[in-house]
């Protein structure tokens, strides 16, 4: 059995989760329209390789401060309904279906909040998520994440870690799909790496290194 790691935005759906919350969140009159101009500019950092992601995540997690882990699980499921499942590429899923012909055991590896990525990745069929901790105290949100970022090396870092106490699972290769030149540490770390409609620097790398570069679209 192999593991198979795949970012989730712009990897296995076509825009950024978060990006997208947060315009739900606006639409529906849970968060201030202003906060799309703050996370687009955060993000301009992203692409960048110079964001903060705490402060991303301090952000991005504010309109969820005090609200219960049960009114918000409801609207993430309406808001994957509305805007996720209509943007998975095509191709990712027949990725996916591959691996999962193969027994493979699939993990969403994202930078993204672990509200959104888990119920997401359950959604598209994954096994299991690692995403960046979002704290609940007494069933609501504290507005505040924890723990490791799944960002950058935080991710490598994460799966170590989940792979240290999967005492039953020995996985002969891993593979990893990315978009993104943050996720070199994980690409690198795998056994096959595929990139995914990447940006010029990420595309030569790619060839240099002789990885599978996939082209996905809508």
């Amino acid at each position: 059995m192999d593991l198979a790691l795949f970012d989730l935005d712009e990897t296995l759906i076509c825009e950024d989760s978060t990006g997208l919350w947060l315009r739900w969140l606006v639409s529906q009159g849970f968060a201030p329209a202003a906060l799309i101009e703050q996370e687009q500019a955060l993000m301009a950092q992203y692409y960048q390789g110079s964001l903060s992601i705490e402060e991303y995540m301090h952000t991005t997690l504010s309109p969820l401060e005090g609200m219960g882990t049960l009114t918000v699980s409801g609207w993430v499921r309406r808001f994957i309904q509305r805007d996720i499942l209509p943007r998975v590429y095509p191709a990712a899923r027949e990725r996916m279906a591959w691996h999962q012909q193969r027994g493979d055991m699939i993990m969403v590896v994202s930078a993204s909040g672990e509200h959104l990525v888990v119920p997401i990745a359950e959604e598209l069929g994954a096994q299991g998520a690692l995403a960046i901790g979002v704290e609940i105290v007494d069933d609501r949100y504290s507005g505040q994440s924890y723990g490791t970022m799944t960002y950058k090396e935080g991710k490598v870092t994460r799966l170590n870690d989940w792979l240290a106490v999967q005492q039953e699972s020995a996985f002969a290769k891993t593979w990893a799909y990315s978009d993104s030149i943050n996720d070199l540490p994980m690409l690198e770390h795998a056994d096959h790496a595929c990139v995914v409609n990447p940006s010029e620097p990420l595309h030569q790398l790619a060839q240099q290194r002789g990885w599978e570069v996939c082209r996905w679209v809508r």
